[in-house]
């Protein structure tokens, strides 16, 4: 019996006014992967991160996420992790997590107590007074918690410091996922992130520029995913 891909894309376009930010877009992710969307900044990432959460609409194309169109039933089932910082700073950690809660139900509380030893931050802090790498944790936390079939994560290393970085993502890939839950991780900080990945997608201008398992890639090139990151995209 043939799995249903997490997200399917047939030649997706997406026009602003000014730009075409996604320009005949065909990728197919698999279930269970930990996938890189790797570019410049404006080449497209957080648009199809977007498109894929059902928060924006294509111009034209054919998007599936779990099978579905994108709607009410598949934002049930995707956690999206903006880049952008949207909490309340005069919450504390818990009561925004409560908060998260009250509209995702698939929130495990019992899970962020635990995201929250591992990121070293105490619920009975003020966002306002946590620094720009601790707010990126608790962005993490937020994301890591839901019960999602699907988490994308839009650039989630922005703010943290390099040295955490690799411990962050290790444990992404291993107790912080949920099982079997696919990831697509938002990036320009390819060296850190580069050994968690199963498969990877270079963005450019808006096209997939290329696109394969990380493994296949690097034997096929000799190359590791930072440098075919500064020879595809530069």
């Amino acid at each position: 019996m043939m799995t249903i891909p997490a997200v399917m894309l047939e030649n997706v376009v997406k026009r602003y006014p000014l730009t075409r930010a996604l320009d005949g877009v065909n990728l197919t992710i698999e279930r269970g992967k930990v996938v890189g969307l790797l570019g410049h900044n404006g080449s497209g990432k957080t648009t199809l991160l977007k498109i894929i959460a059902g928060l924006r609409t294509p111009t034209s194309g054919q998007v599936r996420v779990l099978g579905m169109a994108p709607g009410l039933e598949t934002k049930k089932r995707v956690a999206f992790l903006p880049e952008v910082n949207t909490f309340y700073n005069w919450m504390t950690v818990d009561d925004l997590l409560k908060f998260v809660k009250s509209f995702h139900p698939d929130l495990d509380l019992e899970k962020t107590a635990e995201l929250k030893a591992f990121m070293n931050l105490k619920g009975e802090s003020k966002i306002g007074a946590l620094s720009k790498g601790q707010q990126a944790r608790l962005k993490l936390i937020v994301g890591l918690a839901r019960q999602a079939d699907l988490l994308l994560l839009d650039e989630p290393l922005a703010g943290i410091d390099p040295p955490s970085r690799a411990k962050i993502l290790h444990a992404l890939v291993g107790e912080l996922r949920q099982e079997g839950q696919t990831v697509v991780i938002s990036t320009h900080e390819v060296k850190e992130a580069e050994p968690i990945f199963d498969h990877v997608i270079f963005l450019r201008q808006g096209r997939v520029a290329l696109e394969g398992e990380a493994e296949a890639l690097r034997a096929e090139t000799g190359h590791s995913m930072e440098e075919l990151f500064g020879e595809v995209l530069e």
